[in-house]
């Protein structure tokens, strides 16, 4: 297929471009800025969603989409100045992508836009899924508002899917890659009381799920992107202790993650959201590593050889 995909240069979208070209696929990347190295590995399409500028000409002929670019939500403190670039990166970027594609003549089957579990908010141990409805907060604003502003390609016939993504694992960026060097030296821990549910999902089991969902036709709306088994953070805390062979006896209270990281404390840190992926396991998707310490144990063997 000729797919194109936005947020290449991510965690997850270099992933995908690499297991997309493998398969045979002819990939072109959505990006702001060209750079010479982009261009001897893949096709390129500029655009700027803050501007408005996309040149549809250019995206005809495209079979599929996957949309994945968005400021980074753990970057920096949550100011109002970020939370507002954090929302229209999301959100102005899928609004221009998805009018675009409506006014192709002939527009892709299927487009992949990706969202976050961040919809359903803090929801202590209650299980929610594809059907639980929205949170209050600021993150599930945000995607609420992300997911809907695709509906352009919906109204144009394209099959859209929302993948909301948990934490993804991976030692070369994200949650677990910050957590690695206190971990190694001993000092790693829970964060406040540690009954907070992180679904969570591996960087390999993460693009499985994009190239599931793009060739099952009956996959659309909103699809969870984590494995089966979340876990507290004081189970994480225990299992990653337990693969790095060091102890995991410090905490961190609430009060003191909420002054070092401010309201993205609450949202990223200490809230809880226990999500089941119904939408993939019905239609049969299965887990490279549906549990953690194999998932862990995994990315940490592979990160050895890498150094």
């Amino acid at each position: 297929m000729k797919i194109l995909v936005s947020g290449s240069n991510g965690l997850v979208g270099s992933a995908l471009l690499k297991a997309l070209g493998n398969s045979g696929h002819q990939v072109i990347s959505l990006v702001r800025r060209q750079s010479p190295t982009q261009q001897r590995q893949n096709p390129t399409i500029q655009w700027d969603p803050c501007a408005g500028q996309l040149d549809a000409n250019q995206l005809e002929g495209v079979e599929a989409v996957v949309h994945l670019a968005g400021e980074n939500i753990a970057a920096r403190r949550w100011t109002q100045k970020q939370k507002a670039k954090i929302r229209d990166s999301r959100i102005k970027g899928t609004t221009l992508l998805g009018e675009t594609l409506a006014r192709l003549d002939n527009p892709p089957g299927v487009l992949i836009a990706a969202s976050a579990i961040g919809y359903y908010g803090d929801r202590g141990a209650n299980i929610v899924h594809e059907g639980s409805p929205s949170g209050t907060d600021y993150l599930s604003d945000v995607c609420r508002g992300w997911e809907a502003a695709s509906s352009p390609a919906l109204k144009r016939g394209i099959r859209v899917v929302h993948l909301r993504f948990g934490i993804i694992l991976s030692t070369q960026g994200g949650a677990l890659a910050a957590m690695l060097p206190p971990f190694q030296l001993g000092v790693g821990g829970k964060m406040g009381h540690g009954h907070q549910y992180m679904s969570w999902i591996s960087l390999d089991d993460a693009v499985e799920t994009i190239n599931h969902t793009l060739f099952h036709q009956t996959l659309n709306g909103p699809v969870n992107g984590v494995t089966s088994n979340p876990v507290t953070n004081l189970e994480f805390t225990k299992t990653l202790g337990k693969v790095l062979s060091r102890p995991t006896l410090f905490s961190i209270p609430s009060f003191v993650v909420r002054l070092a990281f401010g309201e993205m404390a609450n949202a990223l840190l200490l809230s809880s959201t226990r999500v089941e992926p119904r939408q993939l396991t019905t239609t049969g998707y299965e887990f490279n590593y549906p549990n953690l310490e194999g998932a862990l144990r995994h990315l940490l063997k592979n990160k050895a050889k890498d150094t």
